[in-house]
């Protein structure tokens, strides 16, 4: 019985945890459609509950879909708590956080009737995140999978380059603040940070407008360092991006003549013709 039991428990954490295996991916994929359909019901629910009023049995149509939803992510916490070799460290875990947060909106409204409302739908609404389980899935795709090692590789010039940019959205945001002052709708430093954060990103709300000719200045400049945000890490990712691609290419060594840069589809070398041997699976 308790080799059934440890099978059993074997099987279940391999389909809930280990996307190597084709059961675990279903599962991943599963959960993650289940969690998207939880999000489209509630923004049409939300859509009807706005512009008409819903009678008991469309009400009851409602609850009904959110009562399965909520049991079936319900199950799916259990069968992760039960099966994690340590239950407490799934549980404090950024996806066991998520988890145990998307399934308790029902609840909550059973035991809080008068929580139900926009926070209701809004929370329910977060089950969005739960989608990227499906995400999760797609870092065994290959392109995915350098992007990924791309970012991380970078990420101390990224960090550095995002920080830069910080730091002068503070600065821009308190010489508005000084210059214009609250008669230009900059009435505190959150606000004029949040003022240079939109023009930096070239958005401009226009809900905020420098009225002096140093404020347009200062807005001017920060509209030109805008253009930097997205194209400083565009050539930090590609630039490590083409150097991933190089060393994989340099990995496929012909045993023959020793040649590199062969292409991944490659089955023999470009010089001497060798066979090459198999390029690593993703």
């Amino acid at each position: 019985m308790t080799r059934m039991h440890l099978s059993l428990r074997q099987t279940l954490w391999h389909a809930l945890f280990d996307q190597r295996t084709r059961s675990g991916r279903y599962v991943e994929a599963l959960c993650g459609l289940l969690a998207l359909l939880s999000v489209i019901v509630v923004f049409i629910e939300s859509g009807i509950g706005t512009q008409y009023h819903l009678n008991s049995t469309q009400w009851q149509l409602f609850v009904s879909i959110e009562t399965a939803f909520t049991l079936a992510f319900t199950l799916e916490y259990l069968l992760r708590v039960i099966t994690w070799p340590r239950p407490a460290r799934y549980v404090f875990s950024f996806w066991g956080i998520i988890d145990l947060a998307t399934l308790l909106p029902l609840y909550i409204m059973w035991l809080w009737p008068e929580f139900a409302g926009n926070y209701f739908f809004a929370w329910r609404a977060l089950r969005a995140i739960r989608v990227l389980r499906i995400l999760k899935l797609l870092r065994f795709m290959p392109a995915l999978d350098s992007i990924w090692r791309a970012i991380v590789n970078a990420r101390h010039q990224l960090i550095l380059f995002y920080a830069f940019i910080g730091i002068v959205m503070v600065v821009a945001g308190a010489l508005m603040y000084g210059i214009e002052g609250a008669n230009s709708g900059f009435t505190t430093l959150g606000t004029s940070v949040y003022w240079a954060v939109v023009t930096v990103t070239t958005v401009g709300y226009g809900d905020i407008t420098p009225h002096t000719a140093t404020g347009r200045l200062i807005a001017s400049a920060l509209i030109l360092i805008g253009y930097s945000v997205i194209a400083i890490p565009t050539g930090i990712l590609t630039s490590q991006m083409t150097a991933d691609l190089q060393n994989k290419r340099n990995k496929r060594r012909c045993p023959g003549c020793h040649a590199t840069e062969h292409e991944d589809t490659a089955k023999f070398c470009r010089l001497c013709g060798e066979r090459l041997p198999a390029a690593r699976e993703k």
